[in-house]
């Protein structure tokens, strides 16, 4: 089984060539940022991918950034280094909105837009947030574990508590199982964004379960699911509900098994995509200001919030979902053919930046 701890820096960079001459409008020094945590894990593969997708189409430059495992750290000193090399604009997942406030409102008050993706920091002076309505996210689960439930059971619940859009799911989860009273959730674990310590506490729930009796299991990010589907597995356990978050490959699988009931879809490529081009937007058409709270002006020039969508999958549409995103890794594997890959090792931490390459344009894709 693979897990993502390692503690090294991981800058995936899209370095396109442009001409300013060409007519595009754009500066030869403009350079855009994604950070984030956890950086190799499927869900961020497919957020990357609509950074990159962007970035050719707008003809810039542009990278994604931050720690292969859940380190909040990391991803701050990342984007102090991305503030640091005086960026064009950030957009950031952020684990911890309170470690992180005071970087992005000095980010904003030096007149880098910073825009929060998939996580929120509601309190710092971002401009606004793009990503999943998390409550309603949260809602759609409850109302399916109610109904795998039969309106009866105690509930195991995985979740990282820092983090706001995993609270907002927890709010979601517990506001739509108050219909459904003798539903308890008995257990909140704090995975600490380390999918050994899912794996673990499952195994010990099972373990526990002539005492314990617990039914479901829900987990409110990606790392979960699978995990606990694994354990569930493994000791031919068939009589337990499993739902999970996001559409990875493995959690998908298991859906196709029926070890896992459903999983909640969410949008990472469409945040990444939308996300550059309104930092392009800020940055060819800036505000007046980037430090006014323009979610209480009723005239403001950008939103305060954009919805980019969840969703329900289960056995009735998985295979379809699948079909999709094939059609997806295929086109995104047609760009990495034109990006020529390589290490940079520094006395720390390695760093692997794509960039465009000319020669490899034609070569079929091998992903």
């Amino acid at each position: 089984m693979r897990h993502l701890t390692v503690p090294s820096r991981v800058v995936f960079g899209i370095l396109l060539v442009f001409l300013v001459s060409c007519g595009t409008g754009h500066d030869s020094d403009e350079k855009y940022f994604l950070i984030s945590t956890n950086v190799k894990i499927p869900y961020w593969q497919a957020g990357s991918a609509g950074l990159f997708q962007a970035a050719q189409q707008l003809k810039i430059r542009s990278e994604f950034a931050g720690p292969d495992s859940y380190d909040p750290k990391a991803e701050q000193k990342a984007f102090q280094e991305a503030v640091q090399g005086k960026a064009s604009g950030i957009l950031i997942s952020v684990a911890d909105p309170a470690l992180m406030k005071d970087d992005i409102d000095r980010a904003i008050a030096a007149g880098i837009p910073v825009i929060t993706v998939d996580s929120d920091a509601p309190a710092s002076k971002r401009l606004f947030f793009i990503g999943t309505d998390n409550y309603h996210a949260g809602e759609i689960g409850g109302q399916r574990l109610a109904k795998e439930l039969n309106g009866k059971g105690n509930v195991v619940v995985f979740t990282i508590p820092e983090q706001a859009n995993l609270k907002e799911r927890l709010r979601g989860y517990r506001d739509a199982l108050e219909a459904t009273p003798q539903i308890k959730i008995t257990r909140v674990v704090d995975m600490k964004g380390d999918s050994r310590l899912a794996f673990d506490t499952a195994t010990e729930v099972l373990g526990n379960d002539k005492k314990e009796h617990t039914d479901a299991f829900v987990c409110l990010e990606a790392l979960a699911g699978k995990e606990v589907a694994t354990v569930l597995s493994q000791h031919g356990v068939k009589d337990k509900v499993i739902l999970a978050m996001d559409t990875d490959e493995d959690t998908l699988a298991w859906i196709q098994k029926s070890v896992i009931a459903a999983t909640i879809s969410q949008k990472p490529y469409t945040m990444s995509f939308v996300g550059l081009k309104m930092l392009d937007e800020l940055y060819h058409h800036k505000l007046s200001t980037l430090s006014n709270d323009w979610a209480k002006d009723s005239f403001a020039p950008i939103p305060s919030f954009v919805d980019t969508g969840s969703s329900l999958v289960d056995k009735t549409n998985v295979d379809a979902l699948i079909a999709a995103s094939k059609s997806v890794t295929k086109s995104f594997c047609l760009l990495q053919t034109k990006l020529r890959v390589r290490m940079i090792f520094t006395a720390t931490v390695p760093m692997t930046i794509f960039s465009i390459s000319p020669a490899g344009a034609n070569r079929e894709p091998r992903c």
